[in-house]
């Protein structure tokens, strides 16, 4: 039965859960709170991937006063050994009395598991299946379930939708905070990707300035193996990983010369590009990836978007309108042929940053209510 104050105490471990962004990956974001007579006697977050879980580090900073203590959790404890011991074992050592999660763990290992232990030993358990805590871990539910990374699509347009002028000239659309905010994003994920043609226009970096708490690997869709070495990408390979996606049928003499400047070449049968998408996530969720960052340009966010891979979006709206016909727009690819069809965001927010406005927002899934 649900106390007064559940849903706070739970509120206050999402928070704390939100500061392990971009450090515990593969594993997910959990945060806990511990309260006794009414009073937090205890918090912590999962902070470092293979270091303790929240649970743990909360557990540490009640001490005893973590008997006959109540412990919100965002996440059902862990009831195996992986890098760490069970946090349900430890839960029942020191003698909680309580313990409200606010949703079930999607890993198989657990799945259920960590709350019947809790119950087996004593301990009531009370599951809040919140809307929240679900959401907190997404992207961990969607490699565990599907095998592949979250997507997360983001681009900066002008007010009449364009990403670059009918020249291809994109720099700068959004504003420098817009910008702080996308390196902030580049730092917490574990992949960011774009097409050759990005490559070719922009000759991007696709590093976080200043350093985030990951590295994420660059991923360039490049079917012939084509990207100039002299791309800050090819050039910064010693700084930053690069993985090239090409097709089999590229040329061998431009596989090594890559190869030999030690980038990785990922090579995909030449199939239909939603296969190959399709082949490139499983790929990539079999490495642990949960994060991917795909920056465009307008073919490769379309055909992201054509096969319903797209799963967060963060759209940089600027107050500036450059025309024309040619001029290229967010989403290319095959597109929708009716309205009703059309991909909706839910948990929307919006808000100004520097000039631009923001929109960041989940891709409604089948049954997800879209307002």
């Amino acid at each position: 039965m649900s106390l007064p104050h559940d849903k706070q105490h739970l509120a206050r471990a999402l928070e704390l859960a939100e500061r392990g962004r971009g450090c515990v990956e593969p594993n997910p974001l959990v945060g806990c709170v511990i309260v006794l007579d009414g009073q937090v006697v205890g918090e912590g977050w999962h902070e470092q991937f293979g270091g303790p879980h929240a649970e743990i580090n909360a557990m540490t900073q009640a001490g005893e006063q973590s008997r006959g203590a109540d412990l919100y959790v965002t996440l059902e404890p862990c009831c195996h050994h992986g890098k760490t011991p069970p946090c349900t074992d430890a839960l029942i050592q020191a003698g909680i009395a309580r313990v409200i999660g606010g949703c079930e763990d999607p890993n198989p290992q657990v799945a259920g598991q960590g709350i019947a232990k809790l119950r087996e030993a004593g301990i009531v358990v009370e599951v809040m299946k919140d809307h929240a805590a679900r959401k907190l871990i997404a992207p961990f539910t969607k490699r565990m379930t599907a095998g592949q990374p979250w997507v997360i699509a983001k681009w900066a347009m002008t007010l009449d939708g364009k990403i670059a002028t009918h020249t291809g000239e994109s720099q700068w659309i959004s504003s420098e905070a817009s910008r702080a905010l996308v390196h902030k994003i580049r730092g917490q994920v574990d992949a960011i990707l774009v097409g050759r043609q990005t490559v070719e226009r922009d000759d991007p970096l696709l590093t976080a300035r200043p350093p985030g708490p990951r590295i994420a690997t660059r991923i360039v869709l490049d079917s012939e193996a084509s990207i100039s070495l002299e791309s800050q990408l090819v050039r910064s390979a010693d700084q930053a990983p690069l993985l090239i996606v090409a097709k089999t049928t590229a040329a061998v003499e431009r596989i090594k010369r890559l190869q030999d400047r030690g980038i990785e070449v990922f090579q995909l049968p030449p199939v239909p590009w939603q296969a190959q998408l399709g082949a490139l996530l499983a790929e990539l969720g079999s490495r642990g990836m949960t994060n991917l960052l795909v920056e465009g340009g307008s073919l490769v966010l379309g055909a992201f978007a054509d096969i319903q891979a797209i799963d967060e979006v963060h759209t940089f709206i600027a107050p500036k309108f450059v025309g024309g016909k040619d001029a290229l727009s967010p989403m290319g690819g095959e597109g929708l042929a009716d309205m009703a069809t059309a991909l909706n965001l839910v948990d929307v927010t919006i808000h100004e940053l520097g000039g631009d406005v923001h929109v960041h927002g989940f891709v409604a899934k089948a049954g997800e209510p879209t307002a």
